[in-house]
C-alpha cells in the first residue's frame, strides 16, 4: 500500500503582510469605536452631572423662595395682628414715618432664618383701606445672594353701608323705580319697580297700610302683574321684578348702629373740622367746589307755599317747599382736614367735589323731636371720580329733603342717612305750580332712613323715574366719622408682587 504525505506550505513573504495589515485594520476599527463610545460617555456623564448640578440648584433656589414667600406671608400675619391690637398705628409702634420697617424671622431654636420688610399705606381720610406690603429674603451662604418675594395685601374694616337702601320702617317701591343693589328694611316690602339685586325683610308677613285690607303679605311681595298671591300660598319666582331674587325673613338690621353719633361728630367738627352754630335765620347753603373749598351762604328766607298748595300736603308733619328765595354770602372755607362739617342748623348742599371725602351734619343739641335739623338738596350734588375717591355723607337729625323747586333731572351723589326721620320729598299738589312733577332722580350711594322713604306718590306727582345705585366702595372706605361693623380688619385683595 502506498501512501501519500500532505506537506503544508507556509504562507509567503506577500501573504504574511497582507495578514498583517488586516490584524492591524482590525485594532483601529475597535481603537475608534472604543474612543466615540468613550467620547458618548465622558459627554452623556457630563451631562448627567451638570444636570444634576442643576436640579440642585433649581431645588434650592426653589426651597429659597418658598422661603422668601413664606417670610413675606409672615410679614402681612403681623401687620394684621398688629392693627387688631392698634386699629390706628401705621407706623408700626415707631410713631413715625410708614416704613420700611425690618423684623427678623427666626426659627423655633431662635435662629434668624431670614427677614420680612414692611411698607405701610395708611388709608385716606374717613376710609378704612390699609394697605401692607411685605417683602420677604432669605440670605444663601451657598450662593453668597439674597432671595426675596413681595406680597402686597389690603386691609379694611367694614363699615354699615352695605345696602343701597336700609329702612327701619315698612317700604314701598313703586313702579319706575330702578335698584341697583341690595334693599334690606326691618318691616315688610312693596317693590313693583326693578331690583338688581337681593330685597330682604326681617318680617315674615306683614299688613300693608298700603293696601286697604287687613290681609296679611309676604314679607317682600309685588303687586306688579301678576301679582303675588297672599300668604299661606307659594311664593312664586318673580325674577322680572327680583332679578336677584327676595329673601324673608332675615335677621333684623341694627339701625341704631346706623345713627351715627351727632355728638361726636360736632365734637370732630369743633376739633380739626368746620363748625357752625346756628345761622340765626332759616339754615345755610353749602355749595362744595372741585378745589376742596366750599361756599356758605346764609339762607334769609325760604319759598312760601299757597294756601291751595299747603293745604293739600297730606298731613305731612314739617310741611314745607324747602326751597331757598333769598340768601347772603358768608364766606369761602377750604375742606378741613379731618373732612366733618358739623351745622347746627337746617342744610341745604349742592355742587360738585374731586378727590375729596367730606361729612356734613345737620344737628341741634339737646335732641328734640320739634328742633331736629334736616339737611335738603335741590340741585345736582355731584363727584368726578366715581372710583371710591370721592365720597359725601349727609347725616341729618331728622329728615333728609329734596324740596319743591328741585332740578327736573336730579343727581345725587352720596351717602344720605335720616337718623330719625326719612329720606324723600313731601307731597306737592298740581296746585303748588309746575315743579309739582319732576322727571328723574339719580341717587348713587345709599340710602338709611329710619321713616318710611320715597320720591313719588301714586296721583304721579313727585319723580317719575327713580334710579338708585350703590356705591360699593362705601363698605370699606365710608365717609368720615361712619359707622363701622366691627374693630377687626379683614383682608380683602392679596397678590404678589413681580419686582
Amino acid at each position: 500500500m502506498t501512501h501519500k504525505i500532505s506537506k503544508f506550505n507556509s504562507p509567503t513573504v506577500g501573504q504574511s503582510s497582507n495578514l498583517k495589515s488586516i490584524y492591524s485594520s482590525r485594532q483601529g476599527i475597535i481603537l475608534i469605536n472604543v474612543i466615540i463610545f468613550a467620547a458618548i460617555a465622558i459627554t452623556v456623564t457630563i451631562a448627567l452631572v451638570n444636570w444634576g448640578a442643576l436640579v440642585l440648584k433649581t431645588t434650592r433656589l426653589m426651597v429659597l423662595r418658598e422661603q422668601a414667600f413664606q417670610n413675606a406671608e409672615a410679614g402681612i400675619d403681623y401687620y394684621r395682628w398688629h392693627l387688631a391690637h392698634a386699629a390706628t398705628d401705621y407706623s408700626d409702634g415707631t410713631g413715625t414715618g410708614n416704613g420700611p420697617f425690618t423684623h427678623d424671622v427666626k426659627d423655633a431654636g431662635s435662629n434668624v432664618i431670614g427677614q420680612f420688610i414692611l411698607t405701610i399705606t395708611p388709608p385716606p381720610i374717613g376710609s378704612t383701606i390699609v394697605k401692607v406690603r411685605s417683602e420677604g429674603a432669605v440670605y444663601s451662604d451657598s450662593t453668597n445672594s439674597t432671595t426675596s418675594r413681595t406680597i402686597l395685601a389690603t386691609m379694611a374694616i367694614p363699615s354699615l353701608a352695605k345696602f343701597a337702601v336700609v329702612a327701619n320702617d315698612n317700604m314701598r317701591f313703586g313702579a319706575g323705580t330702578e335698584v341697583f343693589g341690595p334693599v334690606q328694611s326691618n318691616g315688610g316690602i312693596r317693590f313693583d319697580g326693578v331690583a338688581h339685586n337681593l330685597v330682604s325683610s326681617a318680617k315674615s308677613t306683614y299688613d300693608d297700610p298700603d293696601d286697604g285690607t287687613s290681609q296679611q303679605k309676604f314679607g317682600v311681595y309685588t303687586t306688579d302683574s301678576p301679582a303675588d298671591p297672599n300668604p299661606p300660598s307659594a311664593v312664586p319666582s318673580r325674577p322680572d321684578v327680583f332679578m336677584a331674587g327676595r329673601q324673608f325673613p332675615v335677621p333684623v338690621f341694627d339701625f341704631t348702629g346706623l345713627t351715627v353719633n351727632l355728638s361726636q361728630m360736632k365734637t370732630s367738627a369743633q376739633d380739626g373740622g368746620r363748625y357752625f352754630a346756628a345761622s340765626g335765620y332759616q339754615g345755610y347753603h353749602i355749595v362744595l367746589k372741585i378745589d376742596d373749598t366750599f361756599d356758605l351762604y346764609t339762607v334769609r328766607s325760604l319759598q312760601s307755599a299757597s294756601s291751595n298748595c299747603s293745604s293739600r300736603n297730606n298731613g305731612q308733619a314739617n310741611w314745607g317747599k324747602w326751597s331757598i328765595s333769598t340768601e347772603q354770602f358768608v364766606a369761602n372755607y377750604s375742606f378741613p382736614a379731618n373732612g366733618i362739617i358739623f351745622l347746627e342748623d337746617n342744610v341745604w348742599v349742592d355742587g360738585q367735589i374731586a378727590t375729596a371725602r367730606i361729612t356734613i351734619a345737620a344737628g341741634q343739641f339737646p335732641d328734640n323731636p320739634t328742633t331736629r335739623k334736616n339737611i335738603t338738596v335741590n340741585n345736582n350734588l355731584k363727584y368726578t371720580n366715581y372710583d371710591g375717591t370721592d365720597v359725601i355723607s349727609l347725616v341729618a337729625q331728622g329728615n333728609f329733603n329734596v324740596g319743591y323747586d328741585s332740578a327736573n333731572d336730579l343727581r345725587i351723589d352720596a351717602a344720605l342717612v335720616a337718623q330719625n326721620g326719612r329720606v324723600g320729598r313731601y307731597y306737592y299738589s298740581s296746585h303748588c305750580g309746575n315743579s309739582y312733577q319732576r322727571a328723574s332722580i339719580t341717587l348713587y350711594g345709599m340710602i338709611a332712613t329710619s321713616v318710611r322713604y320715597g320720591f313719588a306718590y301714586t296721583d304721579g306727582t313727585g319723580y317719575t323715574l327713580r334710579n338708585i345705585i350703590y356705591d360699593s366702595s362705601l363698605l370699606y372706605s365710608p365717609p368720615p366719622s361712619f359707622p363701622l361693623t366691627s374693630d377687626q380688619y379683614q383682608t380683602i385683595s392679596w397678590q404678589e408682587v413681580n419686582e
